[in-house]
């Protein structure tokens, strides 16, 4: 899977992430680095104290993140975007914490222990008489 974006799509994007911003406020330097940074953080699934020093002081970058989605600058932005697509509303996602997970995965005990107990606990019942 690719995951470099074309300067084109650079340039549709910065347009849009600037369109969303809110107008009053201090603007940020560079734009285009601060999404190349966002981008560099969920691609590589990394926390934010290891982002790579290109992209300036990591605190920095999180606090603007932090205030920009705070103030709703992610949710219009990606609804402008997937404004402009055609096929938006074709793609569905969902949550991973949605999903129901087997009993095990829980942490449930499980295997034989349990059948062992069970068996002992059934033998050691009084028989009725």
């Amino acid at each position: 899977m690719s995951t470099k974006m074309t300067e084109a799509d650079w340039a549709v994007a910065l347009e849009v992430f600037r369109a969303s911003l809110p107008r009053r406020g201090a603007k940020g330097r560079d734009d285009r680095l601060f999404l190349e940074a966002l981008h560099y953080f969920s691609v590589h699934n990394i926390s934010w104290r290891v982002l790579p020093e290109r992209f300036g002081k990591w605190n920095s970058v999180w606090k603007r993140f932090d205030r920009l989605s705070k103030a709703g600058v992610f949710e219009t932005f990606f609804d402008h975007l997937a404004a402009l697509s055609s096929s938006a509303h074709l793609v569905q996602m969902f949550d991973s914490t949605v999903v129901r997970a087997h009993v095990s995965a829980a942490g449930a005990k499980g295997g034989r222990k349990v059948r062992r107990l069970a068996a002992r606990a059934a033998a050691s019942q009084p028989k009725s008489t």
